[in-house]
């Protein structure tokens, strides 16, 4: 067989269209919507490269007009956890045995088939069924998800780069095995991105992949397994399964080669994952590989001599944007009683701006949560805002479910430092601000580091160089994801790699070496030139 050392095409960041006014990308989006909008679907489990239909039919329904059926997908049970199973390890030998080029091509082709011929349409179906408007859906779908893929196969060639030393005579050698067994990919909602890059990123390394989406973006993950298909990727490598989370639990904990969750979700569930499976030991064949992204309650700590403007629009985007439903969304503030006024005067003229409504007009800002569960969730926390004595809703607070999930951009006050709104995560467009002394930012920076066991994302405003090294260095544990003069929300692959610490998950960062590093098992190999045949060293001689 042919063989050589080889040159990856150029990777680089996949271009973010703008979809203004008049361009090409803006038309072409819009006839996608109206495409697909129209219904129709019948979205199948793909098990060992085949479709699998039950007859237990889900809703498919977009959040920002749940009265729009725009078909069904078919649930499964633990018997499809099984077969999904059984076809991943079926698939295992041969792709393990693959030449990494050929698995590096699959890959850099589905990028750009996202990139080119399937970019409206991977957009399209974001917005429909995860309700993210045109700029958001583009920054995730095609962008992020692009650059996932082209940069995960730099980063194990780099990674298959990384050997030993040898002494004369020897030749030590490391060899980049996949793990043992099967990984579980268990994927959020809210990034078409990581629901791409959790199942894809195993299986870039040679391992053979059960992946389980959210119920609320199963229309996304379907076309992101044609994609894959489509670019070669062979049967039974990565299954698609839509079972509900007992289930699949119950199964792939429960099964002796289970060897790796890659995760994205809520902390809670994270941690129960956690426990079975350190439960489990005795079953598996070899330690499982655990790696989660989990929850944040992220912050914007501005100093006496931060720019109000620059916070103002900083809280808007970073906590708005997507409805606030990103775990990086900025959540709550510290701002100094000296600039309050100023910045609360910018958000007021943001908020009165902001439109909010269905995806397809592309002038709304702020779109529909995700569900009903969400919506109660949320609502209930801004009823409660408006009842205590405790916080003060001071912006927004309006709600609507008659035709979608709806919930105003919020802008909570509190009154101590310690309310649910500025520990508790929420996923949703409701930011808190608590107002502080300037003269106490060391005893406003220990509140910061104590309130919550989150640690994803932070950002600090201040135009004091002295004030930004000391507030670095202070809350250096806060976040994995730090940020100067700057929102907390946006990290790009390759730029900034994307994981957090505490109870926000095992920071392996996502799209980097470090992500990739988990999903192989390295194996030292010596070989000896010159084999010793007498088994005496010089110092037993005799003088």
């Amino acid at each position: 067989m042919p063989k050589g050392v080889y040159k990856l095409p150029e990777i680089k960041n996949e271009p973010v269209k703008s979809y203004a006014p008049g361009s090409p990308e803006r038309t072409a989006l819009k006839e996608k919507l109206a495409e697909l909008s129209k219904g129709g679907l019948d979205i199948p489990m793909i098990i060992g490269g085949k479709e699998v239909r039950t007859k237990n039919l889900k809703d498919i329904r977009p959040p920002h007009d749940h009265g729009h059926l725009l078909g069904h997908y078919h649930q499964g049970d633990k018997s499809h956890v099984q077969q999904a199973i059984d076809a991943a390890l079926k698939a295992k030998p041969a792709w393990e045995a693959m030449r990494w080029e050929s698995r590096a091509a699959i890959f850099l082709k589905a990028a750009d088939l996202i990139a080119g011929p399937y970019r409206y349409e991977m957009n399209a179906v974001t917005m429909i069924g995860q309700s993210k408007n045109a700029f958001q859906s583009e920054i995730d779908a095609v962008a992020e998800l692009a650059d996932f893929y082209r940069y995960n196969v730099k980063n194990m060639m780099e990674i298959y780069s990384i050997q030993p030393n040898s002494a004369p005579t020897t030749w030590n050698r490391l060899v980049w095995r996949p793990l043992e067994g099967f990984v579980f990919a268990l994927t959020p909602f809210n990034f078409t991105s990581i629901a791409g890059n959790l199942p894809g990123a195993p299986a870039l390394m040679g391992n053979t992949v059960v992946w389980k989406p959210s119920k609320t973006a199963v229309y996304s993950a379907s076309l992101i397994m044609k994609i894959l298909m489509e670019a070669g990727l062979p049967d039974g490598v990565i299954n698609l399964v839509f079972a509900s989370g007992p289930d699949a639990a119950d199964v792939i904990f429960n099964h002796r080669e289970f060897s790796g969750l890659h995760f994205t979700g809520s902390t809670g569930v994270f941690n129960s994952m956690w426990k079975t499976i350190a439960n489990n030991m005795e079953i598996y064949k070899s330690y499982p590989r655990i790696v989660g992204e989990t929850g944040g309650k992220d912050y914007i700590l501005a100093d006496a001599t931060a720019d109000a403007k620059q916070v103002a629009t900083a809280i808007t985007r970073g906590a708005f944007e997507y409805q606030g439903q990103k775990c990086s969304a900025a959540s709550r503030a510290y701002i100094p009683s000296n600039i309050w006024k100023e910045v609360k005067k910018y958000m007021e003229k943001d908020l009165e701006s902001i439109k909010m409504g269905v995806v397809e007009d592309f002038s709304n800002f702020v779109n529909a949560v995700i569900d009903e569960e969400a919506f109660k969730k949320l609502s209930k926390v801004i009823d409660e805002a408006n009842k205590t004595e405790d916080a003060e809703v001071i912006m927004g607070g309006k709600y609507d479910k008659s035709k979608g999930y709806f919930i105003e951009p919020t802008v909570i006050e509190a009154k101590k430092p310690d309310y649910i709104t500025m520990r508790e995560e929420l996923f949703g467009p409701i930011f808190t601000v608590y107002v502080y002394d300037p003269k106490k930012l060391e005893e406003t920076m220990d509140l910061l580091d104590t309130t919550t066991d989150y640690a994803l994302t932070g950002a600090i405003f201040s135009n004091d160089r002295a004030s930004i090294e000391r507030m670095t260095e202070r809350l250096t544990h806060t976040a994995g994801n730090f940020y100067i003069n700057d929102k907390p929300t946006g990290a790009v692959v390759d730029q900034q790699p994307f994981g957090g610490g505490r109870g926000s998950g095992t920071n392996d960062k996502a799209g980097s070496v470090m992500n990739l590093l988990r999903w192989v098992s390295p194996q030292n190999i010596k070989e000896n030139f010159v084999t010793p045949t007498d088994y005496m060293y010089p110092n037993f001689l005799e003088e």
